[in-house]
């Protein structure tokens, strides 16, 4: 299956998180309590997969400690700081500052992965930056807060999200995505464990928090990582970037959210830069 087409239906489940978190922010739980869970849960689908399948196994001990290191950053650092920005500034504010993440790709993949930074992915990304600000700011900014810590956490957020999607590409030269996402996932929840003040959640909010869990975490990043083993880190971070378009539509359709012009132009926009990332190629790629 082409990869890109697992990466944008990763974008398809990554879109109900907004949506989750705010029913859950509703429903009373703390948003360092959603990212929590939302990580248990997830730990326990790859961990029963990894064992079903036999895909446990280390290729050396020493890998211990890098995934210790991007779970806490991929997943404690990650899914903590989405929930808060979407708590303190609003799912529009959170999506336009997590979708910075295509330019802290591209810097890093770069420096790291050695890949080539061509006309075609310096124009898509800021057609992503410039339509996912239009999406947000270009209708009824109702529910919007803007601040200090609306903005540095969306932007953490970004920047989290980078470091997964270039750290991920390197560890897929060796492991399964099952894998990674197996020792990853459980250290990022117990990173959490410090910072967060646990409660049993009722049996109405484990509802939303199962497919949180289940869709938009274990089942996405499955998808997402498959799709980036045979795709450049940088490309697929672009086509993820649909997220905040399918996002917004689900929204009007559950929400009655609605397009004002802007918005509707920033939409195209963000497609528009999804298929440069994947049918644009240079001589430099």
């Amino acid at each position: 299956m082409n990869p890109y087409l697992l990466i944008f239906s990763a974008a398809m489940l990554w879109a109900l998180v907004g949506i989750f978190t705010a029913l859950l922010l509703a429903a009373g739980l703390g948003a360092m309590e959603i990212a929590f869970w939302r990580a248990a849960i997830a730990a326990a689908a790859f961990t029963v997969h990894c064992l079903v399948t036999g895909q446990y196994s280390l290729r050396r001990r020493s890998d211990l400690a890098v995934f210790a290191v991007f779970g806490l950053v991929g997943v404690t650092l990650f899914y903590s700081s989405l929930s808060v920005a979407i708590d303190a500034g609003g799912i529009s504010l959170a999506v336009v500052l997590l979708y910075t993440a295509p330019v802290f790709v591209i810097i890093l993949a770069r420096i790291f992965l050695g890949e080539s930074l061509t006309a075609a992915k310096t124009m898509a990304v800021a057609l992503v930056v410039a339509g996912v600000a239009l999406i947000a700011f270009g209708g009824d900014s109702t529910g919007i807060s803007i601040s200090a810590v609306s903005i540095g956490w969306g932007l953490c957020a970004g920047l989290s999200y980078a470091l997964l999607s270039v750290g991920g590409k390197h560890l897929l030269t060796r492991y399964h995505p099952v894998t990674i996402y197996a020792y990853m996932i459980p250290v990022g929840a117990l990173g959490l464990v410090p910072i967060v003040e646990l409660s049993l959640p009722s049996a109405t909010t484990f509802l939303w928090l199962i497919p949180l869990g289940i869709l938009s975490t274990y089942a996405s990043s499955l998808l997402y990582y498959t799709g980036l083993r045979r795709a450049q880190a940088s490309r697929a971070v672009l086509v993820a970037s649909t997220e905040p378009v399918i996002a917004a539509v689900l929204a009007a359709i559950f929400f009655g959210e609605r397009f004002g012009a802007l918005g509707a132009l920033g939409a195209a926009m963000v497609v528009l830069a999804s298929l440069i990332g994947v049918f644009w190629r240079s001589k430099d790629d």
